[in-house]
């Protein structure tokens, strides 16, 4: 597993001022990779002082993301979260050159349903033209913890 350094050295006493805060991993496409993405994901979302259930949302859609990036994708996977002025953008980046898109499922597929996912539990998803990211944002409580 290759963990870039994140952008800016962040500690919990300077987020309330800054109101930013992000990181940046790649990882090879390998389904070892989802487990590692939710850890570190939960870890920065602490640290930014994110709050039950928004971490638990946030972390469950970085692996269906990341698991359809892992599945679907080309090479390797990048994660990007970051976190500013109440908002935080999960990204997905592999090298898919088509867009991630919702499809039905019926109830006995076992698979199929990770967008729906992120669908219910994100304020916004989608996918970039050329395919190779598929994003999602949350909106997080003003006065969190």
């Amino acid at each position: 597993m290759t963990v870039a350094a994140p952008f800016a050295p962040v500690s919990t006493r300077s987020l309330p001022l800054l109101g930013y805060a992000a990181f940046e991993a790649c990882f090879a496409p390998n389904p070892t990779c989802v487990g590692h993405s939710r850890h570190i994901s939960s870890a920065f979302l602490r640290l930014c002082k994110v709050a039950d259930p928004s971490v638990e949302s946030v972390v469950l859609c970085v692996s269906e993301l990341v698991t359809n990036g892992v599945t679907h994708g080309a090479g390797d996977v990048s994660l990007r979260i970051r976190y500013r002025d109440n908002e935080i953008r999960v990204e997905v980046i592999d090298g898919s050159s088509v867009p991630a898109t919702m499809r039905s499922t019926s109830e006995d597929d076992t698979s199929g349903r990770g967008l729906a996912l992120v669908d219910a539990l994100s304020s916004k998803w989608g996918a970039s033209e050329d395919g190779r990211t598929t994003w999602c944002t949350f909106r997080i409580p003003a006065g969190r913890p």
